[in-house]
């Protein structure tokens, strides 16, 4: 194989990976990253003298991907397991949640809906193929298995607070593999556990770069490029700041939306298939407290008076002196909230927390931050597998993937590794054969 000059554009672990698995093959390697530091959804920042992520992150049992990355970079000790508890909202009650125990000391169902819904967890937990699922649409599909009752009590406003219109359009796949993802990262039937890097998602991002810089790679950030330069149907180079830079390649990881004003050569047709895909962006809400809210890691809500589907409680994962509590408003651009400012989301989260513990005051709250992005959640519909352009466009030499491709599964930094290893894949051959 002809060492080839190579473009990645996003320096996220999807980014990253790609590189290492490039650089590893002997190629010529630039990241260009418009943020000011790498790791997109999973950087961290200082938050009020601590490092945090500016979204959550947790391991389960089944992030293989990442395992073996940690091993590559011997720092699979990093990686620690905590025993995490769930617990639901519902209707001015805070209960627990996750366990045959607690589902059946529930008060919001009956017998026969509390069978329903432990057995469809069940039968999800056992499915190998999501594929026959694809076409399915998963509100249809829950209804089904655990009734309309059940639906409207666990389930409606988790949707409703999360996808907006397009509750009702989302893929049986999406949500089942999540269902499944969770239920396999328990050490019982009655104990749920779940997995942090010491450090943060931070350790594995420090080692990455260290790779890559240690194999010759160059890392460029605040530096967004303008163009990929496109010439009969072919990458000749990128333009950064108005300058050429010449390369034989382009893989991109930015969100999948931008590459028609970062590609104009792309054929009409291919772009609509990209505009198809929609996304939500979230505004997630961060609290350093005094003390815990609850002794759960994460909360699901479904209560008149709370407009949140949930709060994380990561210091109840992953230690700290202080507790921090994530607060996520999912919602389409279109949204009132969406134009409110940071502060008065993060009122609205701090108002809710007295509602979920009335012990709760306001001097529990030490710090507050709230992050913007635009691109968090991909909207999944059923037969969305079909509507996945490929990650090979019509342009030689350009490639793409996002958190679209992770689809059916969820987003985790072990989903990024597997899709970078995916989209470097899909480069082999013209990388192998390109004059």
């Amino acid at each position: 194989m002809s060492i080839k000059k190579i473009a990645i554009l996003g320096a996220g672990p999807m980014g990253l990976m790609c590189a290492m698995e490039l650089l590893k093959q002997g190629h010529e390697v630039d990241i260009y990253e418009r943020d000011n530091r790498i790791g997109g959804m999973s950087a961290s920042f200082d938050f009020d003298g601590l490092e945090i992520e500016r979204y959550y992150h947790f391991v389960c049992k089944t992030d293989y991907p990442l395992f073996q990355l940690l091993e590559d970079l011997k720092i699979s000790s990093k990686l620690k397991w905590a025993d995490t508890k769930m617990g639901f909202f519902y209707n001015g009650r805070l209960y627990k949640w996750g366990t045959p125990a607690a589902l059946l000391s529930f008060k919001g169902l009956g017998l026969i809906s509390k069978f329903r819904y432990g057995l469809h967890a069940m039968y999800a937990k056992s499915i190998k193929d999501w594929r026959p699922f694809d076409g399915i649409r998963a509100t249809a599909w829950l209804r089904k298995w655990i009734g309309e009752r059940a639906y409207n009590v666990l389930w409606k406003s988790l949707f409703e607070l999360k996808l907006f219109e397009y509750s009702d359009e989302i893929s049986a796949a999406w949500i089942g593999t999540r269902i499944k993802r969770v239920a396999l990262s328990r050490r019982s039937l009655m104990q749920e556990t779940m997995g942090y890097l010491e450090g943060g998602s931070a350790t594995l991002l420090r080692e990455m770069e260290r790779f890559i810089l240690a194999k010759g790679g160059r890392i460029h950030l605040n530096a967004g490029i303008d163009h990929v330069d496109i010439d009969n149907a072919r990458v000749r180079g990128i333009v950064v700041n108005g300058e050429h830079k010449p390369c034989d390649a382009v893989m991109s990881t930015a969100p999948i939306q931008y590459l028609p004003r970062l590609a104009p050569g792309l054929p009409a047709d291919f772009i609509a298939s990209i505009e198809a895909i929609k996304n939500i962006p979230v505004a997630c809400v961060i609290l350093k407290l005094k003390q815990p809210i609850s002794e759960n890691f994460w909360m699901n809500i479904n209560d008149p008076g709370i407009e949140i589907p949930g709060v994380i409680e990561y210091s109840n994962l992953n230690p700290s002196p202080q507790r921090i509590l994530y607060a996520p408003f999912y919602m389409p651009k279109t949204h009132p909230k969406w134009a409110l400012p940071n502060e008065a989301l993060i009122e609205e989260v701090i108002g809710s927390l007295h509602k979920l513990n009335p012990a709760f005051s306001g001097d529990w709250v030490l710090a507050t931050h709230c992050h913007r992005y635009e691109f968090a959640q991909t909207i999944c519909p059923a037969g969305f597998q079909a509507m996945l352009p490929p990650m090979k466009t019509p342009v030689q030499g350009l490639y793409m993937a996002d958190t679209s491709y992770y689809y059916p599964e969820d987003r985790s930094i072990s989903e990024s590794i597997n899709t970078a290893l995916m989209l470097v894949s899909s480069a082999q051959g013209d990388l192998a054969h390109a004059s």
